[in-house]
């Protein structure tokens, strides 16, 4: 399959079976992602694996976020969840919004590249993403955001995935706007500055 018809291809799944990827096969999937451009290289990103009791302690830190007295279900709904962590460093030249687009582009490229290699992706965020409990129940370090969850599991048989608008590229696709002769205005004379004779 070739990149092109991987991401046509590519739709969310927000359901998905018991099964996921081991950790061996998520590692070659990671040092693929993590490829995308990135200026300077500074590696701005973590990935963090919740699998199994992971995403009850998750449940209950989104509670707690959320003030609510029973840990939230979210979390299981499916096998393996990956927090996506934007890891901002020092620099310069790279400003954190561009650091946190690099952490943003390894997500959608390992998402893409778990959907080709068979399994249901679902990237899943929210207002708690910034809380101090849900930061807190993943380690996160002074320097650091949680952009979110992709939620991982296995394609149930028989099922089809979310459907997604077409996108118009014609209309996203634009061209630069048409300037004025900026020069020739310049040099041209106003009424105001033309002297009496």
């Amino acid at each position: 399959m070739s990149a092109l018809e991987a991401v046509r291809s590519r739709q969310s799944w927000s359901k998905v079976t018991e099964l996921a990827p081991g950790r061996e096969e998520l590692l070659q999937l990671v040092a693929a992602a993590g490829r995308v451009a990135d200026h300077s290289s500074l590696r701005p990103w973590r990935l963090i694996e919740l699998r199994g009791a992971d995403r009850d302690v998750l449940g209950a830190a989104i509670a707690k976020a959320e003030g609510d007295s029973s840990p939230s279900s979210k979390p299981l709904r499916a096998p393996l969840l990956i927090a996506v962590v934007a890891s901002y460093r020092k620099s310069e030249k790279v400003p954190r919004w561009e650091q946190e687009a690099v952490a943003s582009g390894v997500a959608h490229v390992l998402s893409l590249l778990l959907d080709e290699a068979g399994w249901g992706v679902l990237w899943r965020t929210g207002h708690y993403t910034r809380s101090k409990a849900v930061a807190k129940a993943h380690g996160l370090g002074k320097d650091e955001e949680l952009l979110g969850w992709l939620y991982v599991g296995g394609k149930p048989a028989g099922k089809r995935p979310g459907r997604r608008k077409a996108v118009d590229a014609r209309r996203l696709l634009t061209r630069m706007p048409k300037q004025e002769k900026a020069s020739a205005k310049a040099d041209k004379p106003s009424k105001k500055s033309k002297k009496k004779k």
